[in-house]
């Protein structure tokens, strides 16, 4: 019983192990039924590991196939290799999409050597796909100084790559212009774009970090192509912005993980390649050399910039309302447009001597003019260096032509002059400011086109001239500058001020910030740096054509390197485009008031001599010509006030000379025989130019009598008195003129009658005692007459009295200010020669005599100072000089 019931268990197990393997058995046979079906819905067997690993490397090899420089970057991406990915049964290439929109991003920065090996090899193989040109490449690299790039110097050289910004400033200015790069080419012609290659060796800061992020999420049309390094895929905490199409790569010890590219992942999961990369090395030194040296020779040619290009298609198509605008030059192939508005009224120019800042000048004064016509434009121009920055502006012997905007030039210009442009500025401001209160509008833009007058632009080269000394005229400079800074942008008044160095200007201390800043753009040429902030190194590393252009005053982060065309190699373009102008000139336009601080004038070629005629209500005596705008005649006019006479004074001896030209020219206002002239020449050296002087005299119809220190008393006596027995009042004298000198008519004949003037004299009374060195009669004037106890210094003094009410002038040359002195009879007479014209004479001693205490005044050759007592007017004068023949005295007309 107990063994039948150990049996009849057994059994029972045996029967359920049975069923248990026969279940399994089915259910097996119903998964190998699934898997069959799966197999067969699936199509053919797949190839094993080894032969799929096979097919990735030829297709690896097919896309990287075609010939380099046949890819446009800017359409769609274009594979480009990374590495090498490693698997049990081979590796394969690597290829990710670039470019068209598609951007690179790894975990690690530069630091990490592979990183910058893998940035290197990205460009190389991008710039070889890309036409020559059609790429440019720009690096960011704030860790290591610009480290990552030293290897790619030959794409430096070549003008692909630009230098690397690493600097918090330097990153925000490559951003500005990436942003104006994606702008531009998101509205220009597919066909003219060029991608932009932006390599960050390493994360920016937070905020230009977003920026370069925003850049990937710009799609295809912006032609920009970001390589990041040092930015990691978004986690846990902090995590960095996020990118728009691009591929990520993280880093371990010795491979790489690539992500799913862009549109066309490796992974269903997001996992990414599901294989490591080995990162492909530095491209071979070798290779980058030759590309650099194709690049470049393709680089010049697509980046030749000639003057042609900154010109409009249209002359004086384009109205100075909102302000004036012209192109400059390029940055990459952009152009770059510089204006003179209400954000950007003055401008401030920095350069060292050969830096090219009259090159600079040249391109964008003719771009304006160009542009806009008189009408809406009028320049004035000043240089104060030793150059002929603009003589090609103003009508020459060899080229008549000029610019018909220009207003006034000045070449080599005094600081006189300077000052003298500036207060006609300051005038012409007063004058517009009652235009716009006429109209009831505060700036230029805002009046209607008709009555709207032009904008002005005045450029002062080497200005800090203008402020040398410190003096009484480099305060009034600076007090005119800060004024027209200040208001001129509301008025259409705009300044360029260019110079090597604006610092060290003693004027300007205290004030160079209130005058400097109301001068936004600046443009640093090379050497030119210190018209931007401190901390702006921008401009140390510019070559000769290229520029920092700067519209924030100067401040970090808003710099444009522009290269600028050399607009003296294109003379020929120059002149074509100035004699275009010139033909176009409105009808009475007048060549520009050219003062040329070399030049010593001619009073003949005076347009002041050409006016002169007889009959005129007072004679006038020129002397020179005013350093002013309009580059007046200086004179000096010679009426009945008592001390209407003229003093010349200094040992230099173009006293001569101005004496010489106001005789002539008072001649030329007297009819023949209607003036009477005594010369006196007593210094040495003065017997040949006065004895021209008197044949000029004589053949134009005037009595001319010569004197010798002797006798120059005696008739000082008969002029001083005309009422004595023996003297007339036309200056005879029993002596009579000399010998072979025409008489003239006598007094009181109709002749005489017919000239009469205005005054107690009739104008057939004029007489003119030219003494060529009072100083020289010094002795014969201090004797005693022992009847009348009179010395000749008192009949001089009487004469200088009373002379002018009876129509006598003296006109004397005193070689000393000590002697002038003593001849008037002290101080108090001083008034008694009411005109002085101070040759080389210190200014000290100038401003003493004159009771002076703040005269501004340096002796220099070519110059004098202008005094008329009467008038109040204190001039400087560049005095005529005699060098040749000229016409004659009298009336040749």
């Amino acid at each position: 019983m107990d063994r039948g019931g150990v049996g009849g268990q057994g059994v029972g197990r045996l029967a359920t192990a049975y069923g248990q393997a026969i279940a399994a058995h089915r259910e097996a046979v119903r998964r190998w039924e699934n898997a069959r079906r799966a197999l067969a819905a699936a199509g053919p067997p797949a190839p094993d590991n080894a032969e799929l690993v096979a097919w990735l490397a030829r297709v690896a090899a097919d896309l990287a196939g075609p010939p380099p420089g046949a890819a446009d970057l800017t359409a769609a991406p274009v594979p480009v290799r990374v590495g090498e990915a490693t698997t049990l049964d081979g590796g394969f290439p690597v290829l990710l999409p670039l470019a068209g929109g598609a951007h690179l991003a790894v975990d690690c920065d530069a630091r990490d050597p592979r990183v910058g090996e893998l940035l290197r090899a990205v460009v190389v193989r991008l710039l070889a796909a890309a036409p020559a040109g059609a790429v440019r490449v720009a690096g960011i690299d704030t860790v290591a100084f610009g480290a990552a790039f030293l290897p790619l110097r030959p794409l430096l050289d070549a003008g692909v790559l630009a230098p690397p910004a690493t600097t918090a400033a330097d990153v925000a200015a490559l951003l500005d212009e990436a942003e104006r790069h994606a702008r531009g080419a998101q509205h220009g012609a597919p066909a003219d774009r060029e991608l932009l290659l932006l390599v960050a060796a390493s994360a920016p800061p937070p905020r230009e970090l977003a920026r370069l992020a925003a850049l990937t999420h710009a799609g295809p049309d912006a032609a920009v192509c970001v390589l990041i390094a040092g930015h990691p895929p978004a986690g846990p905490g902090d995590a960095p912005p996020p990118l728009g199409a691009t591929t990520q790569l993280r880093l371990n010890e010795r491979y790489a993980l690539v992500g799913d590219p862009p549109g066309q992942p490796y992974s269903a999961d997001g996992s990414g390649l599901a294989a490591a990369v080995l990162l492909d090395g530095d491209p071979p030194a070798a290779s980058v050399a030759a590309l650099g040296a194709r690049l470049a020779a393709a680089t010049r040619r697509a980046e030749a910039l000639r003057f042609t290009d900154l010109l409009p298609a249209g002359r004086w198509a384009e109205s100075a309302g909102p302000g004036l605008r012209t192109v400059l030059g390029r940055a990459g192939r952009e152009q770059v447009t510089v204006a003179f508005d209400d954000a950007t009224p003055h401008w401030l120019v920095g350069g060292r001597t050969g830096a090219g800042k009259t090159v600079f000048l040249l391109d964008v004064l003719y771009g304006l003019a160009a542009r806009y016509a008189p009408a809406e434009l009028q320049l004035l121009l000043l240089d104060f260096k030793e150059g002929v920055s603009f003589t090609e502006f103003v009508p020459t012997e060899r080229d008549p032509s000029w610019l018909p905007h220009a207003r006034a030039v000045g070449i080599e210009s005094d600081r006189e002059y300077g000052v003298a442009v500036l207060r006609e500025l300051r005038g012409e401001l007063t004058r517009r400011a009652d235009v716009l209160k006429r109209h009831g509008v505060t700036k230029l833009a805002d009046l209607p086109a008709g009555v709207r007058p032009p904008r002005i632009v005045t450029v002062v080269d080497e200005f800090q001239v203008l402020f040398a000394g410190n003096d009484a005229l480099a305060r009034q400079a600076v007090d005119l500058l800060e004024e027209l800074a200040r208001k001129g942008r509301s008025y259409g008044l705009h300044l360029v001020l260019a110079s090597q160095s604006t610092t060290g200007v003693e004027a300007l201390y205290g004030r160079a910030e209130a005058i400097f800043g109301q001068f936004p753009l600046r443009v640093a040429l090379p050497g030119g740096g210190g018209v931007l902030d401190p901390l702006n190194d921008a401009a140390k590393a510019l070559g000769i054509g290229s520029a920092v252009v700067n519209t924030a005053g100067g401040a970090a982060g808003a710099n444009t390197v522009v290269r600028f065309p050399d607009a003296h190699a294109a003379a020929a373009d120059l002149a074509t485009l100035r004699h275009e102008l010139w033909a176009a000139r409105p009808a009475g336009a007048r060549p520009p008031a050219v003062f040329r601080g070399y030049e010593t004038p001619r009073l003949t070629d005076d347009p002041a001599w050409a006016g002169l005629r007889p009959g005129g209500d007072v004679p006038l005596a020129l002397v020179g010509r005013a350093v002013d705008v309009a580059g007046s005649a200086a004179g000096f006019p010679l009426d009945a006030t008592p001390g209407r006479h003229l003093a010349v004074v200094g040992t230099a001896t173009a006293g001569a000379d101005v004496l010489r030209a106001a005789t002539l020219s008072l001649a030329r206002q007297h009819a023949p025989g209607t003036a009477r002239f005594l010369l006196a020449p007593l210094v040495a050296g003065t017997a040949e130019l006065a004895g021209d002087l008197a044949m000029t005299l004589a053949d134009a119809g005037h009595p001319v009598e010569r004197l010798d220190a002797p006798a120059l008393p005696d008739r000082i006596a008969a002029v001083a008195t005309p009422d004595q027995p023996g003297a007339s009042a036309a200056g005879g004298s029993p002596a009579g003129p000399a010998a072979g000198a025409p008489t003239g008519p006598a007094p009181g004949s109709a002749a005489t009658d017919a000239g009469a003037r205005s005054g107690p004299a009739d104008a057939a009374r004029r007489t003119y005692l030219v003494v060529f060195g009072v100083d020289a009669a010094s002795a014969a004037l201090g004797a005693t007459d022992p009847a009348t106890f009179r010395s000749g210094h008192d009949d001089l003094r009487a004469l200088l009295r009373q002379g002018p009410g009876h129509g006598v002038h003296l006109l004397g040359w005193w070689r000393g200010l000590r002697r002038l002195a003593e001849d008037l009879g002290g101080a108090q007479h001083r008034d008694d020669v009411a005109c002085l014209v101070a040759l080389n004479v210190p200014g000290a001693d100038l401003g003493l005599h004159l009771g002076v205490h703040d005269l501004s005044y340096t002796p220099r050759a070519g110059r004098a100072l202008l005094v008329d007592r009467h008038d109040h007017r204190v001039r400087l004068i560049v005095p005529f000089v005699h060098s040749g023949p000229e016409p004659d005295g009298g009336d040749d007309r």
